[in-house]
């Protein structure tokens, strides 16, 4: 081994020992369900502090170690996946800066440390998802930045909010601040990709494949799943806010499952089927089950990175394919990523011995428990159909024996392996393993068996329907998830005259004489065209010379003003 690959390997060795490090801890924790607060306070107005505080406890210590055990293999991955990558250093940085504001978001408890890791997301992955600099990664890159922006401006909104309410932590609130909750519990599902916001899910496909295994496994879009966890810790759902969850999930999840029906991109089914597990997590908050919902994301992180990474691996293979129709045949000759892949898809379905089952099952099993509305079941229920479809169509075309590939290179790096093999074995036992070391995330269900069969008779009619038919054209309504793509890429273009507007307004408030010569150049245009008069801007410009000096003393005067109010 060469000093190159060394150097590439070091930050996986290091992302071993931080997950070695939570991992010692985290059975402490969580056996003695006790929690540690660390405040730091800037200052004081009137009574309220200003601080930013961190939370070590067995939630985010957990989390924490999933993330850093998809980070250490999705690096190794990386070290393979972008050798010839010429800017290397580069795009690992960025990762790494992204993983670095994901933990930086699971251990904050106040609004300011969240800012943090929340932006520290948000511009980081922007830069990971143009990082090929084209004009589609451009595109779905302000695509993503737009919809994580108005997120980030509820999170702003939220700071006045928390400032009536006297404190900065949110992890412990009252009964009265049901609309704090609920800006924040929106802000959440920008970040989550919840309907209406889901269209950015599928645009972030144009990052390289070990970003698109961190962005729908761990990091990015469990940001918003995280954040109403931890809501749900210091307060119960109130009525409308879990109603608002279920709808938001039940859509999500189903528009999530009948886009991927239509799809024959690859890593767009994954990531459409990464949007219909996000709205089973939404839906189990609505019921008001949170560690059900954590022990969910905890699986489903697992088993969507190993998707990722073998999908990675057979795009390596055939020289980045990715129309599942022309992929026919490669499962031929790379059997251990088509069954790693094969493995990681029947976890999406939850079937029996799989990480999923513990999970999924369960939640699904809960909404007929919990007695909602029947207009939710059968929408759940179509979802569930709808993504035992789109995984079997998946299947089928991998492990098809009429080859349709004319070159295949079989990738035989052990970079490339080792990860799959460590993460496949995480999504088989880690439903299993996690049941058994925290009863907090175990849900009995008491329900009849009627209603259990009918979950398992819904995915066994999706199956058999995939096998029977073949679904080969693809729809622009589904595929732009019912024209939100369009409306969020072409807003610019709908807002852009109050841009205008307001730009000349702020122009105007903070440069004087920016507003000064604009007022001067409407004037003259309308006397020179109604009077005929002429030269009347030469004229103004020359009392135009004092306003730096004018300027500063408005300046003055309003500070002085301020602290005289003050």
């Amino acid at each position: 081994m060469n000093e190159n690959q060394k150097s590439k390997l070091r930050l996986p060795v290091f992302l071993l020992i931080m997950f070695l490090a939570p991992s010692m801890v985290y059975f402490n924790f969580m056996k003695e369900k006790y929690m540690i607060l660390y405040s730091l306070k800037f200052f004081t107005v009137s009574t309220l502090p200003f601080s930013m505080e961190l939370l070590l406890d067995s939630i985010n210590i957990g989390f924490s170690a999933v993330v850093m055990i998809i980070s250490l293999s999705v690096f190794c991955f990386a070290s393979s996946y972008m050798d010839n990558d010429e800017h290397f250093n580069r795009f690992i940085w960025i990762l790494l800066a992204f993983v670095i504001s994901m933990c930086l978001l699971l251990f904050s408890a106040s609004v300011f440390f969240l800012l943090l890791g929340w932006d520290g997301l948000g511009i980081t992955s922007f830069a990971l998802i143009v990082y090929y600099q084209s004009g589609t990664s451009l595109v779905a890159g302000f695509h993503t930045l737009l919809i994580n922006r108005l997120g980030d401006s509820l999170i702003i909104v939220s700071l006045f909010l928390f400032t009536l309410l006297g404190q900065f932590n949110y992890l412990f609130f009252s009964e009265a601040s049901v609309s704090l909750l609920i800006v924040l519990f929106v802000a959440a599902m920008t970040k989550s990709a919840q309907y209406p916001f889901s269209s950015w899910l599928p645009a972030a496909m144009a990052a390289p494949t070990p970003v698109s295994a961190l962005v729908h496994s761990s990091t990015l879009v469990t940001a918003g799943i995280f954040l109403m966890i931890r809501l749900s810790n210091g307060v119960g759902f109130f009525h409308y806010t879990s109603s608002l969850l279920m709808m938001a999930g039940s859509i999500t999840c189903l528009l999530g499952g009948w886009a991927a029906s239509y799809e024959n991109d690859i890593k767009k089914i994954i990531a459409l089927s990464t949007l219909s597990q996000l709205g089973v997590m939404v839906y189990c908050l609505g019921l008001n089950l949170p560690m059900l919902a954590l022990f969910h994301l905890y699986t489903h992180a697992l088993f969507k990175a190993l998707l990722f990474l073998s999908a990675g691996s057979l795009l390596m293979s055939t020289y980045g394919v990715q129309d599942v129709r022309s992929m026919a045949g490669v499962g031929l000759k790379m059997p251990s990523s088509v069954v790693l892949f094969i493995v990681s898809s029947l976890c999406l379905v939850g079937a029996p011995f799989t990480s999923a089952f513990y999970s999924k099952h369960v939640i699904l099993e809960k909404m007929f428990e919990n007695g909602t509305n029947c207009l939710s079941v059968m929408v759940m229920l179509l979802a569930t159909f709808m993504t035992a479809f789109y995984v079997t169509r998946t299947m089928k075309a991998m492990v098809s024996e009429n080859s349709k590939m004319v070159f295949v290179s079989v990738v035989r790096d052990m970079k490339v392996y080792l990860p799959m093999y460590l993460l496949g074995l995480c999504a088989i036992i880690s439903g299993k393993f996690f049941s058994s070391v925290d009863c907090s995330m175990v849900s009995c269900t008491f329900i009849p068996a009627t209603l259990s069969n009918t979950l398992s008779l819904t995915t066994m009619f999706g199956i058999l329907l995939s096998l029977l038919l073949a679904v080969t054209n693809k729809s622009y309504a589904l595929s732009t998830l019912f024209f939100l793509a369009p409306v969020y890429v072409g807003s610019s273009k709908l807002i852009y005259p109050a841009v205008k507007n307001m730009s000349n307004l702020d122009h105007g408030w903070l440069e004087p004489k920016y507003l000064f010569n604009s007022s001067v150049n409407e004037v003259s245009i309308f006397l020179s065209k109604f009077f005929g008069m002429k030269n009347v801007q030469d004229k103004f410009n020359t009392y135009s010379t004092g306003l730096g000096l004018y300027q500063a003393l408005i300046t003055l005067v309003v500070v002085f003003t301020c602290f005289s109010v003050v």
